[in-house]
């Protein structure tokens, strides 16, 4: 035993360490231990991968599916916007006197998600203010990250009036009396066929911001052609902002936008030189609620009002000269008789008074100012139907011609719906087309004397306005 023994012990150090720990030989203990307890592990693992690749995999094709969604850039004006920012552009409207480019800034948000272009327009008229403030707040008050579509802002189109504080451009043009433009035109007509080809072509749909002028004020509303469904669309998602029916004239942009396929309305509110915080807040609130009814932004504080429509309106005038002093104020209901105003001689002290010749709203009026005879002082709002409107006056007038005033200029209607005095000389082109006209002899062009307009059409509105 103790010799076996001995071997034994010989035996172990050689064939027990190679026999005894089977596990540790890589090709026969493996496998049975392998079929024996890892059979838990090998299952388990195998699938694990598989999960974790169809996991993976997933994410991948949600991935791969949003990625057309996403908007691409926004090209205009040779720069480009990616989605989720808000950028500054330049347009080169002209140049100065001097033969240097004047750049306007344009600024644009371009939304993550796609959607409309809506683009605004402030400032066409360089001494109108409050809109330049509402392209602002809207701008800086939207999350491009969170916007569907892109807005695209102007907040001053006419830079050269506005340099000056005026209206007008440098040679005495109402730029918005010129659109869509000409590129071989007056300054006016190249500035407008600039901003028209450049930018508003481009846009789904239009709001172009206004003020009253000379001295008037607007209650905040919408002018709008009611009679073209797309802008009658854009007016439904205003809220309840005031919106009067009026076909635009010839050579504004509201006009040339429309008849070239972008609908467009016009936001009217205050007087202008002057920011008027309650006048922006609303023309802010009605932009903002039209964005979110077109599904672009989500979040805002939006009117639940219906809004009011006005069909006609009535300009009513001074009978004699002397000092306007208001008793209404914007957006008073009045009843026909009442006495919206008083103008006093300063030299006799003979009143006349201004009486409402209807029932309606004060849509726009002068400020407490001397006037002439014939002046526009109050404009009312009558409550009535498009139908009712239709059977008094089924067959709209053209377009009046006003006769030259003195100062060699012509007086024309601005968008705003005041009296506009535009220099006018021999051969002057007219607003679309940049050919001469004809001059009458004492050099001005030559027009027709108007006779007393009828009860305002549906599409007379602002014709209707001009001084008789």
């Amino acid at each position: 035993m103790p010799a076996l023994a001995d071997e034994g012990d010989l035996d172990e150090p050689v064939q027990v360490p190679e026999a005894s720990p089977p596990p540790a030989d890589p090709v026969e203990p493996d496998p049975d231990e392998a079929s024996a307890d890892p059979p838990a592990a090998m299952e388990a693992d195998p699938p694990a991968p598989v999960e974790a690749a169809a996991e993976s995999s997933e994410p991948p094709a949600e991935a791969v599916a949003a990625e057309p969604e996403l908007p691409s850039p926004f090209i205009m004006l040779d720069g480009e916007v990616p989605p989720g920012e808000v950028r500054q552009l330049s347009w080169i409207a002209s140049e100065s006197f001097a033969g240097i480019s004047v750049p306007t800034p344009v600024l644009v948000a371009h939304g993550l998600q796609t959607g409309p272009i809506v683009c605004l327009t402030a400032a066409v008229h360089g001494d109108e203010l409050n809109g330049i403030e509402m392209v602002r707040r809207i701008f800086y008050g939207v999350d491009p990250k969170e916007l569907s579509g892109t807005i695209v802002g102007i907040p001053i189109v006419n830079m050269f009036g506005f340099r000056r504080n005026s209206r007008y451009l440098p040679d005495r043009r109402d730029l918005n009396r010129y659109f869509p433009g000409s590129p071989t035109g007056s300054s006016a007509s190249r500035i407008a066929y600039s901003l028209f080809e450049n930018v508003i072509k481009h846009c789904d749909a239009l709001v172009d911001l206004h003020t009253g002028s000379f001295h008037r004020t607007n209650l905040t509303q919408i002018r709008a052609d009611l009679s073209n469904p797309k802008v009658l669309e854009l007016t439904q998602n205003l809220g309840a902002l005031p919106v009067l029916n009026s076909r635009a004239q010839g050579g504004t942009l509201r006009g040339a936008a429309n008849r070239a396929g972008v609908p467009t309305i016009t936001l009217e509110a205050g007087e202008p030189g002057r920011f008027q915080p309650k006048e922006v807040a609303a023309g802010v609130k009605g932009v903002r609620t039209l964005l979110n009814k077109m599904g672009m932004v989500k979040k805002t504080s939006l009117w639940a009002d219906p809004q009011p429509v006005f069909y006609q309106s009535n300009w009513l005038r001074a009978d004699t000269g002397g000092i306007l002093f208001s008793k209404v104020e914007l957006g008073d209901e009045v009843s026909r008789g009442q006495v919206l105003g008083t103008v006093t001689d300063p030299i006799t002290n003979n009143r006349s008074e201004i009486r409402a010749d209807n029932d309606g709203r004060i849509l726009g009026m002068a400020l407490n100012q001397v006037v002439i005879p014939g002046f526009a002082a109050y404009r009312v709002g009558i409550p009535k139907t498009s139908e009712e409107v239709a059977e008094e006056q089924p067959e709209p007038d053209p377009p009046e011609t006003e006769p030259p005033s003195e100062d060699n200029a012509q007086i024309l209607l601005d968008e705003s719906g005041s009296d506009v005095p535009e220099t006018t000389t021999a051969g002057t082109e007219p607003p679309d087309s940049g050919a001469v006209v004809a001059d009458d002899e004492a050099g001005e062009p030559a027009t027709a004397e108007p006779a007393p307009p009828p009860p305002a059409p549906i599409d007379e509105l602002e014709a209707e306005e001009r001084p008789d």
